[in-house]
């Protein structure tokens, strides 16, 4: 032992036999089994730790090398599950292990993964792989899960990863769905071809110098084929099972997808040792080949594939399969309208049918869903026997090491400004470029356009540099416009792409001249605030490197290439596979959910969409960014005009990547164990999704018949829908007369300025939680559902709230309102953002008080005595601001009809815990197996 931690000392990272010992030690840390060794430790703990070098009998001096060599990975995946039974143990794994160690080394050796990220991925599939049923088990039981990854995140790692370890578990029909597209499947289908299946699998003993027979195998033009994954033998001589592909990669442009006449049914006939057991039988399984399916979410093609499988329909309920369900919320979703369902008529969208059909004819099927979406996912019907409803577990997987994603673009925690403006913070100053000219103004899209390439030019030119300069490898460099998914706007977009192109003569010195001002204002103060990579001491450095960065980009072709449909992949233009790509892509839904863009640096995004997981889904600019971090730009629509409404898209994003946080912090509330059982199943997942902007739902409305929006729960509420209609406006401001009469006494109140503590008057009252909520509910506003969610949040609250102290700030303005047996209020000017939607009505410095008064903690470390001695337990506040959107010159006196009493509501500490979600949507319980649940409309308003 002395020697071999003296070795590990030494060694370097990429040391086979450091790697091994670093690779076991995290499987030891991650142990779920209850092996005497454990002592009845927690994975991934100190105490966990402990025990493994007692079992080493490692010497207390080198434990502590040790775990700086190797440190303890604390974090872990979230899982929300419902118990299972414990089949999958390290003993057979260990037993049966042959297509799992093999991807694991090439991940290794050829893709340079780190054994930290190894070892976590290797944890991940675990978790997955456990939770199915027992191949080799006698009764037949079908398993449902979702694993929930990032966007771009390498979710097709974790897909490999799990079907190394079921092959290995013995596993025999694999069935990989991607996405709707060509380009996606067939990603797929290469990546699993080369990182698992392997060469010899592919070649299937053909001699490799048979010519004439090669080109009849794909990959034979791929110039990555020498880099393939290589047993040395076919498995089965090896006595391990071979896999045997039902769909290939594609031949001449054609699609190697799924087809009876080149499959056939031979290809489904699975061998038997013993015609007199069940083929899961132990002695049968463990001989038998897997077969592997990775097909697109296509009704023709799933059609197939369930006609031949019905010609085995004796087999079937004999093999153990598994149907992985990449983009699970696309396409799998039933989206049935649940109106027909009530009358009758119980039908299902046509990818829905079939996948529910394929696990009615294979009952040892086991179903996992993989998005970075789940919206969708969570929201089918747990009643729904047939559907695919994560019935058993949800698997959120962990951010992994290096990945760069919206919280890489979202600064979720911002400041405001004196105004009450947001103030841009690290991660929008670095990565952020705004975008606001309108369609109509011509000129200044052009500019704005011109910005981002010359970005684009800039950036490839650095990578040159860094790859002469540090050794770096930078095969692709791309950017991405998607504006619209209509084919003929990109045909426009491209040709507007070039012209601008062209008027930038980036190799003219005037065209130079730009670059090295956006150099200098952007790229450099850019670098330093991210700390990413080194720059060149002078721009004139790049002059080289500039040249042969337009060249890689022009040559051949213009800059701009559209991606819209298969026939853009016949060009090879954009196979990431067989050359380098130098290119900007145009694109739409081709380019928007599951295709890798591989270095992608620059996006230009003017999008519009309504549904939170279809933004998060076109959020192609995130992913693994080594090398060029500092140099990854967004720009993005500021101001997306629709016919309903306009839209910040920066904005939007940023909601989402809330309720996504949200989301997960919720799964990790529940995910911790209780006594040794699960506190939550995943049936009731559903309420964890958050929705952060009304209008902006969590998922496609047909998609959320099985979920209503029920309560919402904020650390502060700032309603900001309220009527236009004249006759509303003043039947709230007779309404909430009730609230501003109760505030009669004078109070002088505090708030925080950069130097010192600056002071407003106001009018202070008591009020009792039963009156506030009796005004509240009579309230109208601009959409009729604006406050329902906050108000139930309120309603649920009365037993931990007791009365509100209601302010109104006493504003010097010359607008009034003239309150009989009251006196004058001041009203100040607030514009609304798009009808009915006001956009920051509260001023920031009227908000401290508030929280002092409720018992919330303030961000600025201050005395306010006022504020202070008006806390009580459960005692909340209220901010009355009354706000007018007439000009002040234009009247003195406002009146009722034009006056808004706009609202801040503080509750008090009692009334909150930790990790709030926003918006709470509940699944309604079913009557009747497969009924859907009928929706509630107009939750956005429109």
């Amino acid at each position: 032992m002395p020697l071999l931690i003296e070795y590990l000392g030494i060694a370097g990272p990429n040391e086979p036999l450091r790697q091994a010992f670093q690779l076991q030690v995290a499987l030891w840390d991650d142990d779920d089994s209850d092996a005497a060794w454990v002592l009845g430790t927690r994975k991934r703990s100190n105490e966990r730790r402990t025990a493994i070098y007692d079992a080493l009998d490692i010497p207390a001096s080198e434990r502590g090398s040790l775990t700086t060599w190797f440190p303890i990975s604390l974090e872990q995946n979230l899982i929300i599950s419902e118990e299972y039974e414990p089949w999958y143990t390290p003993e057979l794994q260990q037993q049966r292990q042959f297509y799992w160690p093999a991807y694991e080394d090439y991940l290794l050796r050829h893709k340079g993964w780190g054994v930290e990220s190894v070892s976590e991925l290797s944890s991940a599939t675990t978790d997955v792989v456990r939770r199915l049923s027992d191949p080799a088990r006698h009764e037949s039981f079908q398993s449902k899960g979702l694993v929930v990854g990032y966007v771009q995140s390498g979710k097709t790692a974790n897909i490999a990863g799990v079907l190394a370890k079921a092959i290995d578990s013995g596993y025999r029909l694999l069935i990989v769905m991607t996405g709707t597209i060509d380009l996606l499947r067939e990603q797929t289908q290469r990546r699993l071809d080369m990182e698992l299946v392997g060469s010899e699998n592919i070649l299937r003993n053909i001699d490799p110098d048979d010519i004439e027979l090669l080109s009849t195998v794909d990959y034979q033009d791929d110039p990555e084929w020498p880099k393939f994954l290589k047993h040395g033998v076919l498995p089965s001589k090896l006595n391990r099972p071979d896999v045997i592909r039902l769909t290939n990669h594609r031949f001449s442009n054609r699609t190697g997808d799924y087809r009876r006449l080149l499959t056939g049914i031979t290809a489904l006939e699975f061998e038997k040792w013993d015609n007199s057991l069940p083929l899961n039988d132990p002695k049968n399984l463990y001989r038998c080949s897997a077969r592997l399916a990775v097909v697109k979410k296509n009704a023709t093609v799933l059609r197939r594939l369930v006609t031949d499988l019905k010609t085995i329909r004796p087999l079937l309920g004999e093999i153990p399969a598994l149907i992985i369900d990449d983009e699970s919320d696309l396409a799998s979703v039933n989206t049935r309208n649940p109106a027909k369902w009530n009358a009758g008529k119980r039908e299902r969208t046509a990818i829905n049918k079939l996948i529910a059909d394929i696990l009615e004819l294979l009952p040892r099927a086991q179903y996992i869903g993989y998005t970075a979406t789940p919206f969708a996912n969570v929201f089918v019907d747990p009643d729904d026997s047939q559907d695919i409803f994560p019935k058993d577990y949800v698997v959120a997987l962990r951010r992994p090491p290096g990945y760069m994603g919206a919280l890489d673009f979202h600064d979720l925690d911002s400041d405001l400004d004196d105004d009450g403006n947001i103030v841009p913070g690290p991660k929008e100053r670095a990565h952020i470029r705004d975008l606001n000219a309108t369609e109509e103004q011509a000129a200044e899209r052009q500019g704005e356009l011109l910005h981002a390439l010359r970005m684009y030019v800039l950036s490839g030119a650095i990578k040159l540099w860094r790859q002469s300069t540090y050794g770096m490898n930078f095969r692709h460099h791309t950017m991405l416009v998607h504006e619209s998914v209509k084919q003929v706007e990109h045909q426009r977009l491209a040709q507007e792409i070039n012209t601008a192109w062209r008027t930038a003569a980036f190799n003219s010195p005037t065209g130079v001249q730009e670059l090295r001002h956006l150099y200098e204002a952007d790229v450099v103060p850019t670098s330093a605030l991210v700390g990413d990579n080194a720059l060149p001491d002078e721009f004139d450095e790049l002059a080289p490197h500039l040249a042969e960065a337009v060249r890689k980009m022009t040559e051949g072709s213009d800059v701009a290439i559209i991606v819209n449909s298969n026939r853009d992949m016949a060009t090879e233009e954009v196979d990431f596979d067989k050359r380098e790509v130098w290119r900007v892509l145009v694109g739409g839904a081709k380019l928007s959910r599951g295709f890798t863009i591989e270095g992608l640096t620059v996006s230009y995004y003017r999008r519009k969409t309504h549904q939170s997981d279809t933004l998060m889904q076109m959020g192609r600019w995130f992913g693994f960014r080594n090398g060029y971090r500092d140099l990854v730009r967004l720009y993005i629509d500021r101001n997306v005009e629709t016919k309903s409404r306009a839209y910040d898209l920066y904005e939007a994003f940023g909601a989402v990547v809330l309720a996504e946080e949200e989301f997960r912090a919720e799964l990790r509330r529940y995910a911790e164990l209780v006594d040794g059982r699960p506190q939550i199943t995943p049936a009731q997942v559903a309420p964890l999704v958050t929705q952060h902007l009304p209008w902006l739902r969590p998922t496609a409305p047909n998609k959320m018949f099985n979920a209503y929006l029920e309560v919402r729960r904020l650390q502060e509420i700032e309603p900001v829908a309220y009527p236009t209609v004249s006759a509303d406006i003043a039947h709230n401001s007779n309404v909430m007369l009730s609230l501003v009469r109760q505030a009669t006494s004078d109070v002088i109140l505090m708030f925080p300025q950069k130097t010192n503590l600056g002071s407003y008057q106001a009018k202070l009252g008591l009020m009792s939680h039963e009156a506030v909520l009796e005004s509240l509910a009579l309230h109208r506003w601009g959409y009729s559902d604006h406050f329902e969610a906050d108000l139930a949040f309120l309603q649920e609250s009365a037993s931990v709230i007791n009365d509100w102290a209601i302010v109104v700030p006493l504003l010097n303005t010359t607008a009034v309102m003239d309150i009989p047996e009251y006196g004058r209020v001041g009203v100040s000017y607030r514009r609304r953002q798009r009808d009915p939607l006001f956009q920051n009505i509260s001023d920031p410095k009227h908000r401290e008080a508030l929280r002092k008064i409720a018992g919330i903690p303030t961000k600025a470390q201050y005395q306010d005595s006022a504020a202070e001695n008006l806390a009580q337990p459960g005692r909340g506040a209220i901010l009355l601001h009354p706000i007018t959107e007439l000009k002040l010159a234009d009247s003195e006196v406002i009146s009722k009809e034009t006056c808004i009493f706009a609202m801040r509501i503080v509750p008090p500490a009692s009334a909150r815990r930790d990790n709030y979600p926003y918006v709470s949507f509940k699944v309604r319980d079913g009557t009747k197996a497969e009924e859907p649940i009928i929706a509630v409309t107009g939750t956005d308003g429109a």
